[in-house]
């Protein structure tokens, strides 16, 4: 989530070490499109002319590797997304209160593996800026025998403060600029949604980014051997959408809910408790496995669609189903 603060005045792939992609990708790339595009209609745009020369290549050939070919994909997408498309959600944030000790402070570095941390007065929605382990580590060279006159207010750092709606990109060039390169999320309230690294922004253009602290984590979705799927709460709806055939969103209805966390939130209006089930009517089950009263974070979904149960058909989410109520009950 939070990757290692540089001293370049501006970021730059050429000079970020393992983030570099070759020369030759792009200018491989950029050949494929001005050679895949000379002969396209002239009254298409610059954009809808790459787009459709990436679209129309169905053969990935040597002229574009998939490398090439996903990343010029994930530059032209990037520029369609907002701050709270790539944010890590406030539930996910790792903080620490401007009050705590040295040895608070490393004990949280160590067992989150995070170089860098937003620091806050008495809750998140008080951010006042962030510490950095680089900046720890000096103060404890200044000060071998003095660990208990230590303050996080001596070695804080500023953070920038952006609205949900900015464009990831421009908020790409902010940090560029500013030389911050950690923002909090802030809706019009002045309370915290989110956090997002320029690491975060960068994987959306490179792909993930895994350093030598990074644990691989367990899929999204587990198929089991019941037949029913394991999934943790953050998981998109679309993974699971693709994964059973089924559309579970009403492509018509005012909801922006993209996790399966958030799909049951909106069919019940709450946060379910552990045990409970909540039925879709798609013809699925999900069944909370773990939550707390904020958020719920893992869930295992059966049912008739799912492909268990005994069911002799898959139904599907039909136009009279998109506006009955979910039945809940409880599991115990």
């Amino acid at each position: 989530m939070i990757e290692p603060v540089s001293k370049r005045k501006a970021f730059s792939f050429k000079k970020s070490g393992k983030l570099r992609p070759s020369r030759s990708l792009f200018a491989r790339g950029i050949r494929w499109i001005v050679e895949k595009i000379s002969g396209l209609r002239e009254r298409q745009t610059l954009r809808e002319s790459i787009e459709t020369a990436l679209d129309e290549e169905r053969v990935i050939d040597d002229e574009l590797g998939a490398q090439e070919r996903h990343m010029l994909m994930n530059i032209l997408s990037f520029a369609e997304k907002r701050v709270d498309d790539v944010l890590v959600p406030r539930a996910d944030i790792v903080a620490l209160e401007i009050s705590a000790n040295l040895e608070d402070l490393l004990d949280l570095m160590q067992e989150k593996s995070h170089s860098r941390m937003p620091i806050y007065r008495d809750t998140l929605d008080e951010p006042i800026g962030m510490v950095h382990i680089k900046d720890v580590l000096s103060w404890m060279a200044a000060h071998p025998n003095d660990r208990k006159s230590f303050d996080l207010r001596t070695i804080r750092r500023p953070v920038l403060f952006v609205p949900p709606s900015m464009p990831a990109r421009d908020l790409l060039l902010k940090m560029q600029s500013s030389h911050i390169h950690m923002a909090l999320v802030v809706d019009e309230y002045g309370g915290t949604d989110g956090l997002v690294s320029i690491e975060d922004l960068v994987e959306e253009i490179v792909g993930d980014i895994e350093d030598e602290h990074d644990v691989t984590e367990r899929a999204s979705l587990v198929k089991l051997s019941d037949g029913s799927i394991d999934a943790l709460a953050r998981a998109p709806i679309e993974d699971l959408e693709e994964m059973l055939g089924l559309v579970l969103v009403d492509p018509e209805a005012d909801d922006d809910a993209d996790t399966l966390g958030g799909l049951v939130f909106s069919l019940v209006g709450r946060v379910p408790q552990r045990g409970e089930l909540i039925a879709h009517p798609a013809g699925i089950e999900f069944e909370i496995r773990d939550a707390d009263p904020r958020r719920i974070k893992r869930l295992r979904i059966q049912g008739t669609a799912v492909g268990i149960k005994g069911a002799d058909k898959e139904p599907g989410f039909s136009s009279s189903q998109k506006n009955e109520t979910a039945e809940i009950h409880d599991g115990t």
